[in-house]
């Protein structure tokens, strides 16, 4: 058998490679160890916490935005009473009025806006419709079944055992699409 020596320089590079290693490791420099097999995470807890923050801050951005949806929606409300409201002083601004007179325009008035509500509320619907809810929760499902395997593989990796998973209970309700007005008549 044949016996290689290291020379003392050889020797002497290899630790101080060790020892600038180990000094990376405690000043935290490090976010994982990368084996022939497999890789080992030093710094979870603070990619967990990134994580957390970003999953935070995306919750807060999506309440902004509702919480806009909503003054809009007030806001819009408030513009069509206004128009009809013009639209009603503008009609009856140059009648002269007898009884009769005014229960034709009052009903005028009222058929407008009962067709500008069917309109928005027909777009409204239309725009319900074009978001594909089977499909958004198809890439929910397997998003989360994505984060559970490489989690039961990361602890598998780390000899942890995995808890036990049940099965969320989350009903599937399929989803009801309704075209044209809802007084079933044509629009």
């Amino acid at each position: 058998m044949i016996e290689i020596k290291t020379s003392y320089q050889q020797l002497e590079a290899r630790l101080a490679e060790i020892e600038q290693l180990l000094e990376t490791l405690h000043a935290g420099q490090v976010d994982a160890i990368v084996s022939k097999d497999r890789i080992h995470l030093l710094r979870l807890k603070e990619t967990e916490d990134a994580y957390q923050a970003n999953l935070r801050q995306a919750k807060v951005a999506q309440k902004e935005f509702e919480d806009k949806i909503t003054r809009l929606e007030r806001q819009l409300s408030q513009v069509k009473v206004k128009e009809a409201q013009a639209e009603a002083a503008a009609g009856l601004g140059n009648v002269a009025f007898s009884v009769g007179d005014l229960g034709d325009t009052m009903k005028g008035v009222e058929e407008i806006l009962n067709k500008r509500y069917e309109q928005s509320a027909g777009k409204a619907r239309l725009a319900k419709d074009m978001v594909n809810m089977d499909q958004v929760q198809e890439k929910e499902s397997e998003r989360k079944a994505m984060e559970q395997a490489a989690l039961a593989d990361f602890l598998a990796s780390q000899g942890v055992a995995a808890p036990a998973q049940t099965e969320s209970a989350v009903p599937q309700t399929p989803v009801v699409k309704e075209m044209g007005p809802q007084s079933g008549g044509p629009a």
